[in-house]
């Protein structure tokens, strides 16, 4: 049983990572294919997903099959060799999610401490 099954906010922190987390895999394949001939980069999208999840059934329902994980080919110009991998872009795009999921572990660091403060108050 994981601590993040406790409540609606923290299904979608823990989904948030979930995402997160594949959206790095993603962008390190990217920049570890980027001499590949041929090879297409990919892009994660999860935030939709787990919008119209939350939308349709409010975040107490969201569990690991609420939420579509996926990665779709990148609309970026293919080079000469075939490859379409932006190493600039890619590189931002590991930053970036660097910084999201710092937050994201923060908050859900803040809950619990938040629940060890609760449980010491009695």
């Amino acid at each position: 049983m994981s601590i993040f099954a406790a409540d609606g906010v923290s299904n979608v922190l823990h989904s948030s990572l979930n995402g997160i987390s594949f959206r790095q895999s993603v962008i390190a394949d990217n920049i570890a294919n980027v001499d590949t001939p041929d090879f297409r980069a990919s892009t994660v999208d999860f935030e939709s997903s787990l919008r119209s999840a939350i939308d349709g059934g409010g975040a107490e329902s969201l569990d690991s099959r609420s939420v579509a994980y996926t990665a779709s080919p990148t609309q970026t110009p293919v080079g000469v060799n075939g490859n379409n991998v932006d190493l600039r872009k890619e590189t931002m795009a590991a930053m970036q999610s660097v910084f999201q999921y710092q937050i994201v572990t923060r908050a859900v660091s803040d809950r619990l401490d938040l629940a060890r403060t609760a449980a010491g108050a009695f």
